[in-house]
């Protein structure tokens, strides 16, 4: 399981780094979960620098990928050059967008006026797209969902293990990383979360 987690210049990193990180506590169930970036270097929005593992061309090739949110992700969804290299197709891959990253699913055409979450910021660009935006931390339609809020990203973690794998491994993969005295506290809002999403031949209108 080759997972992608676009990463772009000014990026949030509690977003691309948790969901990365909770996914890859499946390694030994051969997943993989890659800072996938458009340049060889980005940095976040704090100032940290880091170096991709995958260039965007590994997009079309990850079984599943993960679209994180930055302070420059309003630039990159109106750069066209840049929004036709995202070779995304819903057919075949699970693709989950957290906070301003819905606005590049936007701007790709792949939520259309189903409702979507994002985080407050990015909430009027989201809307100016077109696109319905509901007060919750995460919803899915068939295999892309949506997130809003930096610690929603486990929740896009949890329900891409819940549909590829298991909900006992989404379960243990949060149980995992939550903090100690609260981990089945974290289990259960994440399960709750996720819930209703996680039957792949469910559309929530």
């Amino acid at each position: 399981m080759k997972i992608a987690v676009l990463t772009l210049d000014g990026f949030n990193e509690l977003d691309s780094f948790i969901a990365a990180g909770i996914l890859n506590r499946m390694r030994a169930k051969g997943w993989e979960a890659l800072i996938t970036t458009p340049t060889k270097e980005v940095t976040s929005m704090n100032g940290v620098t880091i170096r991709g593992q995958r260039g965007l061309d590994f997009i079309e090739q990850a079984d599943t990928v993960l679209i994180g949110s930055g302070i420059k992700t309003r630039d990159f969804a109106a750069d066209s050059d840049f929004l036709a290299s995202l070779k995304l197709d819903p057919s075949q891959q699970l693709i989950g967008a957290q906070c301003s990253g819905t606005l590049l699913l936007a701007k790709l055409g792949l939520i259309g006026q189903l409702p979507a979450c994002t985080d407050l910021t990015t909430k009027p660009w989201v809307i100016e797209a077109g696109v319905n935006v509901i007060n919750a931390p995460f919803v899915a339609h068939g295999n892309v969902a949506t997130a809003g809020g930096c610690m929603a990203s486990q929740y896009l973690a949890a329900w891409m293990i819940a549909r590829m794998a298991s909900q006992a491994d989404a379960d243990e993969a949060i149980h995992y990383v939550a903090p100690v005295g609260e981990k089945q506290i974290h289990v259960d809002l994440a399960r709750n979360a996720i819930a209703a999403f996680t039957d792949p031949t469910k559309q929530v209108a």
